[in-house]
């Protein structure tokens, strides 16, 4: 099993610690695993994307020009990343903020109305947590068990009282998933 994932938006929407997770996540389950982050130097509102790729076996390299699973949180994103995954790989998207809808017929594409449902749970910082629980449903890489594993080991400790909330911000974005 080998996974190449891109995850992408503005900064500040936590594409950056939601592969951070991802990252930790695969070596919790010993995996072979590269994070590469890419951001400007606005980091707060400029575009930001992240590389993880999560491996049974040696990664040779991590760069890539194409990706199994592509998930876009805002139009500059879905504009550069849709033409980049793999025939018969998986697009991610929260339509929040995207005026045009992905187009490829040639791979899945999951609709994750995240926006919506981090104001629902009154928590706008749930938000990339609501999307990584949607994509462990569509592609289940690693398990929860091992996510929660990753969150305490990237939050700073006087955070892990929200470990909770992530959770169940995880569980929501499992449930948006509709196959």
């Amino acid at each position: 099993m080998k996974k190449e994932i891109i995850i992408a938006g503005f900064g500040g929407q936590g594409v950056l610690s939601m592969g951070k997770i991802l990252a930790y996540s695969g070596l919790m389950e010993d995996k072979e695993v590269t994070w590469m982050p890419a951001y400007g130097p606005e980091q707060r509102g400029g575009t930001a994307n992240v590389t993880v790729i999560l491996s049974d076996e040696k990664i040779s390299s991590p760069i890539l020009n194409k990706y199994d699973i592509a998930i876009v949180l805002n139009q500059q994103s879905l504009d550069k990343f849709e033409g980049k995954v793999k025939t018969g790989g998986i697009l991610i998207y929260d339509n929040y903020g995207i005026h045009r809808q992905p187009e490829r017929t040639d791979i899945k594409v999951y609709n994750v109305n995240a926006m919506e449902a981090s104001f629902q749970m009154s928590n706008a910082k749930s938000y990339n947590m609501i999307i990584l629980g949607a994509l462990l449903k569509v592609c289940p890489i690693v398990t929860l068990e091992s996510v929660l594993k990753g969150l305490k080991k990237t939050l700073p400790e006087r955070h892990h009282n929200l470990i909770p909330m992530n959770e169940e911000a995880i569980r929501k974005g499992m449930s948006l998933i509709n196959e």
